[in-house]
């Protein structure tokens, strides 16, 4: 079957690699005109590290990934709240590494090594499926017969707005907005340690990564609509950490000079099927965690390889395929989804009494067994894998 994979971030490329394996013919096409840079700090684990490892890209992503050795919460003056060890949940052993998101999506469409027909600078614009076969109109004015769509194209996906109706039909707000940006010469400069800072409304992170770069990680409260232009949004990140002590002032004080600049809203899309006739969704199109869940990257690798694995066994039948995979990981995905709408108050407390609890939550973790009991358990994920015989091989 020709497949056409909307979106070249994680789940695109991961799905374009299986299905080749499978035989299958995927093109790609990305409306940005080249991989994207920038965005947040990922930690991945779990069975998308499964996936990654039968993909044999697990050594370029912890040659590029981050090993970070400890996590420090600090007050309003730089005191020190509390801190712990990584290596206390995280054995060498263990399957973990922290990485940006952009890195591990340009290792990922690196494993294509050229194979696929990619076409930047595109998206569609309609979609007409006719039961045979999707007829799509690109924004560029051309147009192809393609027997499968799939959007893999994020949380605003235009696949899921074409084939199921409007964003807001399926989109959940948690009611914060995060950003994320780097500088470099950025100080002070704490090499290897998760800085953490948090004031009613926000928390800031600070993470010095190698080649005097210093990444931020920002969540903060925000009910109404984002805005869309970085000046807005910069602005409105200065509205809601104005006040804030530590190194506030000077993190907003570089924000202007950060070489990339991430931004949006913080949501979960929930949807009670993945496909419609022949277009279907993975990723965070279909069923995003939001970053509160800290696995979204690593869970729509395991979503695009599931789907693939299942459209190899089908014999044609679409229908089947969809039906398996929502089957297989929906159970999964909406208890992650659950687990991080719990956690909006750690990220952003609401009140100083949410401010206290997340503190003394921080300090419980720094001693080894509930830390271990706390993480331990999330490092795992509650899903089985097809096997890796499901496919067949590169010709």
């Amino acid at each position: 079957m020709e497949v056409l994979v909307v979106g070249a971030g994680i789940a695109g490329p991961t799905l374009a690699y299986w299905l080749l394996r499978a035989g299958h013919t995927p093109i790609l096409v990305e409306h940005a005109q080249e991989l994207r840079r920038g965005g947040h700090l990922v930690d991945f684990w779990g069975a998308g590290f499964d996936v990654a490892e039968r993909m044999g890209i697990v050594p370029e992503l912890t040659g590029r990934g981050h090993h970070l050795a400890e996590a420090r919460a600090v007050g309003s003056s730089g005191r020190r709240i509390a801190s712990f060890e990584l290596s206390t949940f995280v054995g060498p052993d263990d399957r973990y590494v922290s990485i940006a998101r952009s890195d591990l999506a340009s290792v990922v469409y690196a494993a294509l090594e050229g194979r696929v027909e990619t076409v930047f600078g595109d998206s569609v614009r309609a979609l007409d499926d006719d039961g045979d076969a999707v007829h799509v109109t690109f924004e560029s004015g051309t147009a192809r017969t393609i027997d499968l769509v799939i959007g893999a194209d994020g949380l605003h996906s235009r696949v899921r707005r074409l084939a199921f109706g409007p964003q807001e039909r399926f989109e959940r707000n948690l009611g914060l907005v995060a950003a994320a940006f780097d500088v470099v010469g950025y100080r002070p400069r704490d090499d290897l340690v998760t800085m953490l800072y948090a004031e009613v409304g926000f928390q800031l992170v600070r993470l010095s990564l190698p080649d005097d770069v210093s990444m931020f990680l920002i969540t903060a409260r925000h009910g109404g609509e984002a805005p869309e232009n970085r000046a807005d949004q910069q602005n409105l990140l200065r509205e809601r950490l104005g006040r804030g002590g530590w190194e506030t002032s000077a993190v907003l004080e570089a924000m202007p000079s950060a070489r990339t600049f991430y931004f949006d809203r913080v949501s979960q899309v929930r949807m009670p099927a993945w496909n419609r006739g022949r277009v279907g969704l993975v990723g965070d199109a279909a069923a995003c965690p939001s970053l509160l869940a800290g696995q979204g990257s690593a869970l729509a690798m395991v979503e695009a390889y599931v789907l693939a694995a299942e459209l190899s066994r089908s014999d044609g039948d679409h229908v089947g395929a969809f039906a398996r995979q929502h089957a297989r990981l929906a159970p999964l995905l909406r208890s992650k989804q659950d687990a991080a709408r719990g956690l909006g108050l750690a990220f952003a407390p609401a009140t100083s009494l949410h401010l206290m609890t997340r503190n003394a939550t921080v300090r419980l973790m720094g001693l080894p067994f509930v830390a271990r009991r706390v993480m331990g358990r999330s490092l795992r994920d509650a899903v089985e894998l097809p096997a890796e015989t499901t496919f067949h091989r590169f010709p």
